[in-house]
């Protein structure tokens, strides 16, 4: 190879560095930072990260300059570009960066984006974040150009692309990366993942297979096995795979994986499930069924080191394992069902960077949405619903539940729990829900739209409940939510949304969303009996509240957003009204100038201070239009898959080339 062609081979493996580290999405554990006496909270674990808490990152003022001085201390950043360079190189000279790494040139870029963000200049920080990625992406393909066949770059580019969501081209990059070498084990890793989280299951069992082949000891292929298998209901091979995982204890000094970790409550849940495969799911209550302790561990990712816990039934023979179901065996007023469902489930997928569509789970959210149109109908018309073994009327919590049941069973890696059912000690000392924006040099790109509104409206929560703005770290809380942002004189900087689900907050949100919840039922009712305009407008309005509070209250150890989306969308079909429109993402003109907008349904019910406020916000873009006559004939979503076992054969089935596309 040339040395040019090298030259750019280095630098497109630098950028993949950058690459991996602005893609980088982490939760830290539930933790939380109180004010203590010297206007810093206990490290505990944060101990690595949190070594002093003096001195911020990004310092808007020059460290060096007095007060009162002449000429006046002026603010280390400038809108001016020469200035911006010139701090940027200062900050990576003095190490006043968070993370540095080898490269002095990738250093120097992200300190230009941590200026800016410094500056205020969040669009631009964004943009120049977004454009490293760009340049990331056409560098490789650049070197791609002068060796066609670096198998690496072709698997990176494929990764960067399965980041930023773009299926069709991480797909097409890792099938020319295996067309190269077939073998390629991390390719072949990578691949079925993308696979799994796509909704793929059967093909992504595939790729587990064959690297496991190649190295039959490779964790995470064989968790992933696992984990695939138990999603399709081929309970045996999952369990089989999953105790392998379990067999393969860490060595003396070694740190357990992640998969080791999670593996037991796989297992366990796998089994679970499998004795409950031909019951009713109405008639059971998986949230009362698992120990609190088991729960509250599972829930918060913490090593399997549960006293006195009793495992559940090991496999019994016969309760068979769920076979594959055809489309066309299904009647047509159940395959319009489906169609239907995978339509709107689609209709919920987020269209902006870091989100890779789950056709498994957009089916499974669709049939959600419209079970709870069903349920919700019978409501309104005084009928009752089969739940948790009981006939008796729809409470909000069921309402949910409907969705929550379909989410859980979509991915069962995914502990979709409510919090308020954990365990009263637990409940005592609350969950913390996590999102992070910023942890040091790891950019979140699924939520960096929100960074500039989220900043300026601690600044206005600072004022309002604190008076001035501490100078050293702080925690603050507020309604609807809690942000913290902390800092380290080692070059450290989180910035994250975070939700308290404490027992007293719970209680207060259950309320007013009970209230509301009464009050949609009431005026439901009416409706059913009622063609005016302004009663569809009321019940609406009250969908959409009911729906903020609880986004805001954050009240599922998983899965929060998508199951309150649903269950507005299936809400508002029952009141007659449909959702065309879809998720936004693009420009927006707002009453000021015109913005950048990726609207996260749960991020703007958190970032908007009222339910009214909210409810304009949706109604614009939800584009409501009247729902067609036959959606109330469909059949019975509950009916026609009321066992876990119908339930995971309609997820398997594929309907690709048999349900007509909606734009």
């Amino acid at each position: 190879m040339a040395p040019a062609g090298r030259a750019v081979v280095v630098v497109a493996l630098s950028l993949l560095y950058l690459c991996r580290a602005i893609f980088s999405t982490e939760f830290f554990s539930a933790l939380t930072f109180a004010e203590g006496e010297h206007g810093c909270g206990p490290p505990s674990e944060w101990e690595e990260y949190a070594a002093d808490c003096e001195t911020a990152v990004l310092q808007l003022e020059d460290p060096d300059c007095e007060e009162g001085s002449s000429p006046p201390c002026e603010s280390v950043f400038s809108l001016n570009a020469e200035k911006i360079l010139s701090q940027a190189r200062l900050f990576v000279e003095q190490r006043r960066f968070p993370f540095p790494v080898d490269d002095h040139n990738t250093n120097e870029e992200l300190a230009i984006g941590y200026v800016l963000i410094g500056n205020g200049l969040y669009d631009e920080a964004i943009k120049h974040f977004s454009l490293l990625l760009q340049e990331a992406i056409e560098t490789f393909k650049e070197a791609l150009k002068l060796k066609s066949d670096f198998i690496d770059a072709h698997k990176s580019l494929a990764q960067a692309y399965r980041e930023l969501g773009d299926f069709d081209n991480a797909m097409e990059s890792f099938q020319k990366a295996l067309l190269l070498n077939q073998n390629h084990l991390q390719s072949l890793q990578l691949r079925g993942m993308m696979l799994y989280h796509h909704g793929s299951l059967q093909d992504a069992i595939g790729n587990f297979k064959r690297c496991l082949q190649l190295e039959p000891y490779n964790e995470v292929c064989q968790y992933m096995k696992g984990l695939s298998h138990v999603a399709m209901g081929q309970f045996y091979e999952g369990i089989k795979a999953q105790t392998k995982v379990m067999l393969n204890d860490p060595l003396l000094g070694q740190k357990a994986s992640s998969e080791y970790l999670k593996v037991k409550y796989l297992r366990e849940y796998s089994r679970y499930l499998h004795s409950h495969l031909d019951i009713p799911v109405a008639e059971y209550n998986v949230d009362q069924d698992l120990p609190g302790n088991f729960k509250n561990h599972w829930a918060k990712n913490l090593p399997f080191l549960i006293e006195d816990y009793e495992e559940q039934p090991g496999l019994q023979p016969h309760i068979k394992d769920v076979l594959p179901q055809d489309f066309e065996s299904y009647s047509p007023d159940v395959q319009k069902l489906i169609c239907t469902a995978d339509h709107l489930g689609s209709l919920m997928q987020y269209n902006t960077s870091g989100f890779l569509p789950n056709l498994r789970i957009q089916r499974a959210m669709g049939l959600a949405t419209i079970e709870v149109m069903q349920a919700m109908h019978r409501t309104w018309s005084n009928s009752k619903v089969r739940v948790n073994g009981k006939t008796r009327q729809l409470q909000w919590r069921d309402m949910f539940d409907i969705a929550v049941k379909w989410r859980r069973i979509a991915d069962p890696d995914q502990p979709v729990l409510w919090l308020d059912q954990m365990p009263a000690r637990s409940l005592s000392r609350g969950f913390n829900n996590h999102i992070n924006l910023i942890r040091g040099q790891i950019i979140n790109i699924r939520y960096m739209e929100y960074f500039g509104s989220i900043l300026n409206f601690i600044k206005d929560r600072i004022l309002v409940y604190h008076g001035e703005i501490f100078k050293k770290c702080f925690f603050f809380f507020f309604l609807p939510s809690c942000v913290c942002f902390f800092t380290s004189s080692v070059g450290n900087m989180l910035f994250s949304v975070e939700t308290q689900t404490t027992e007293e907050r719970t209680q207060q949100y259950q309320s007013e969303i009970e209230a509301l919840y009464k009050d949609l039922t009431a005026k439901g009712k009416a409706l059913m009996l009622s063609s005016e305009l302004g009663d569809a407008d009321a019940v609406c309005n009250l969908i959409l509240s009911l729906v903020y509070y609880f986004c805001n209250l954050m009240p599922l150890s998983r899965g929060s957003s998508i199951v309150a989306y649903s269950v507005v969308m299936g809400a508002l079909m029952a009141s007659g009204k449909e959702v065309v429109g879809r998720v936004p993402s693009g420009k927006v003109k707002s009453n000021r100038l015109l913005t950048s907008l990726t609207l996260l349904v749960d991020f703007e019910a958190m970032t908007t201070p009222s339910a009214d406020r909210f409810s304009k916000t949706a109604k614009s873009w939800m584009n409501l239009k009247s729902s067609p006559s036959w959606y109330p004939n469909l059949p019975s979503v509950a009916e026609t898959f009321q066992f876990s076992r119908t339930m995971i054969e309609v997820l398997n089935t594929d309907s690709s080339s048999r349900c007509p596309k909606k734009s």
